[in-house]
């Protein structure tokens, strides 16, 4: 993974002191992690993780505090880059239903 930090040098935030302190750590603590740091003139700051599998996530850190920003930083080390997916079915289970699989052809026919 590469995690590409960008800020603008004319502000001073609360992502600036992250950069001069808890990044550097960070980048010691998981040398797997390569970690680039570029200027962005004039916009928020922002944190993109790129992955192996081409994908990235971009993370906008605009007014969080330094240990909201180390959160997110571990949250894109810790992710693996895929896309959210969806289960079709809300609960997933190993054994079958007790019942079976309701069809109208197994009921009675009403009477009116």
């Amino acid at each position: 993974m590469r995690a590409n930090s960008s800020f603008c040098l004319a502000i001073d935030s609360t992502h600036s002191e992250y950069l001069k302190k808890d990044l550097i750590q960070f980048a010691k603590e998981h040398p797997h992690v390569e970690v680039i740091v570029t200027p962005r003139p004039s916009k928020h700051p922002v944190i993109r993780g790129l992955y192996l599998n081409g994908k990235d996530k971009v993370v906008c850190v605009r007014n969080m505090e330094p240990l909201d920003i180390a959160g997110k930083v571990n949250l894109l080390k810790e992710s693996a880059g895929n896309r959210m997916k969806d289960f079709k079915k809300p609960v997933i289970s190993t054994t079958e239903s007790v019942r079976g699989i309701w069809s109208p052809f197994h009921s009675t026919p009403h009477k009116i």
